[in-house]
């Protein structure tokens, strides 16, 4: 099988290109995409491989904006340092994805899953193309992000609006606090399940307690053990870590 690899960062791809050597010996690479900008011009002039690995973060955009320009139909997994709602979605129709870091036994059940596409000759589903579109335009009408999260004050069910929110964090309950300092219970069991709920460019999840707004942060403190450190703004002034992990991913969120 011949496969482009669609990453930007360059040890990542080297990883990549070994983990996949080990679980997919008959795979082979003929390129390695570091921009959007390079993908465009690669597709442009040679014919698509029987598989694409692709990072969705890339330094000039999301590699989603590579299905709207071309009408792919080989398989595709996705490898990604956020697990959003939305990207769940691609577990069907062997389209799959990886969360990084990637772990070897996933790696190979998603390269299984894709050579049966290749060895069926079945075209790339037509659902997972919408959900493409879909994703590429997170603002247009009926995206199925939450606009708001209704909270208990006084004895009264009060409406808070999305945009007005700076995070959410688990304490014993899971909490959500405002712009303004205001901090108010959720009616959710989990974290995961409001991540599921939000646009994920304008929010991330920093850690297993926190989702934050990007207009919440102050700073980014660079650790020496490469974690990161997020002060969130005042009245807040929360500190957030950010594991070594998952530290290239926000930084692509951030810096965009």
């Amino acid at each position: 099988m011949k496969a482009v690899i669609i990453e930007d960062e360059t040890l990542i791809a080297k990883e990549l290109q070994h983990k996949i050597m080990e679980v997919a010996p008959d795979v082979r690479f003929i390129e390695v995409l570091p921009s959007l900008k390079t993908a465009y011009k690669w597709f442009m002039e040679n014919a698509e491989p029987d598989l694409l690995f692709a990072d969705i973060q890339l330094s000039d955009g999301t590699s989603f904006e590579i299905f709207d320009r071309f009408d792919l139909k080989c398989p595709v997994i996705f490898t990604t340092a956020y697990d959003e709602y939305a990207i769940k979605a691609f577990k069907v129709n062997g389209v799959d994805y990886l969360l990084k870091p990637i772990d070897t036994e996933d790696l190979k059940k998603a390269i299984d899953k894709c050579r049966i596409i290749i060895e069926n000759k079945s075209q790339y589903p037509k659902d997972i193309q919408q959900l493409l579109q879909m994703m590429s335009k997170p603002n247009a009408t009926g995206s199925g992000f939450k606009e708001k999260f209704v909270v208990k004050v006084r004895n009264q069910w009060v409406p808070v609006a999305t945009k007005d929110i700076a995070c959410f964090f688990r304490e014993n309950l899971n909490y959500l606090f405002t712009y303004n300092g205001d901090k108010h219970i959720l009616d959710f069991t989990t974290l995961d399940e409001v991540e599921e709920l939000l646009d994920p460019r304008i929010y991330y999840r920093a850690n297993r307690q926190a989702i934050i707004h990007i207009d919440s942060i102050q700073s980014v403190r660079p650790q020496e053990n490469q974690k990161l450190v997020v002060t969130l703004k005042a009245p807040l002034k929360m500190e957030l870590d950010i594991s070594r992990e998952k530290a290239p991913g926000f930084k692509k969120w951030f810096d965009r």
